[in-house]
């Protein structure tokens, strides 16, 4: 059974969430960010809850980590990480809180050596963020796209002991219209790593066709902040 991992997106220590990246389109989920871990927490399909510091992304450095150690500390299940880590000082810092894994986004997508050396002194905690726009990969918070391709990417990873790839298709982000089920598959069928999609995903019947087309697990964000979700699977 592909896995799924709940998103509390963070903003000003508000549990929110953005369409297509664009902070602009800020909506409060309802839940505070404690109270959505818990709920997720009494969902039995849920196995790892998935941290996003969006304010830390922009600003290249962590403007959560007090609020995310509560997180970590009422959270029952393992918590990623992602957003504005750039240097292994705040790797160690998330790490000694016990946060289980650690996304890199920008820093690892744009100094790759940095990623590949980092993830052998810290060997299965590190996940690549890999977010795109089409199959370009974007950096600083989405606010950049670079040349390089996401299958480019990966293969200047080589040799990384990283713990999976996160794969964001920004244009589906936020706007339940299902995720981009071909490319993370592409992505799944070429990548040394376990894949998980984040972006679009609404139902039962998104998760399917994303566990047909191999992909490890799902980052579901809007939609999992319904009742109704976890009643539907």
């Amino acid at each position: 059974m592909i896995e799924i991992w709940p998103a509390i997106d963070i903003i000003d220590s508000e549990n929110v969430r953005l369409t297509e990246g664009d902070y602009d389109t800020k909506t409060a989920m309802g839940r505070s960010p404690l109270e959505a871990v818990k709920f997720y927490c009494r969902q039995p399909q849920v196995t790892r809850i998935h941290l996003v510091d969006l304010i830390g992304a922009k600003k290249q450095r962590p403007a959560e980590m007090d609020l995310f150690r509560q997180m970590i500390d009422a959270a029952d299940r393992p918590v990623e990480i992602g957003g504005g880590i750039r240097s292994e000082e705040t790797i160690r810092r998330y790490l000694d809180m016990e946060a289980s894994y650690l996304i890199i986004g920008t820093k690892g997508l744009s100094e790759p050596d940095w990623l590949i050396g980092m993830s052998r002194k810290y060997p299965g905690r590190l996940m690549l963020g890999l977010d795109a726009r089409g199959d370009r990969v974007a950096l600083n918070g989405w606010l950049e796209t670079a040349e390089t391709t996401v299958t480019e990417m990966l293969d200047r990873l080589d040799g990384a002991e990283l713990a999976g790839v996160i794969y964001t298709d920004i244009a589906r982000d936020g706007r339940m219209e299902g995720p981009n089920v071909a490319m993370t598959g592409k992505l799944a069928g070429v990548s040394k790593w376990p894949v998980t999609a984040s972006g679009g995903v609404r139902n039962g019947a998104d998760l399917k066709a994303l566990e047909s087309e191999g992909v490890a697990a799902a980052i579901v964000g809007k939609a999992a902040n319904s009742e109704a979700f976890w009643e539907s699977l």
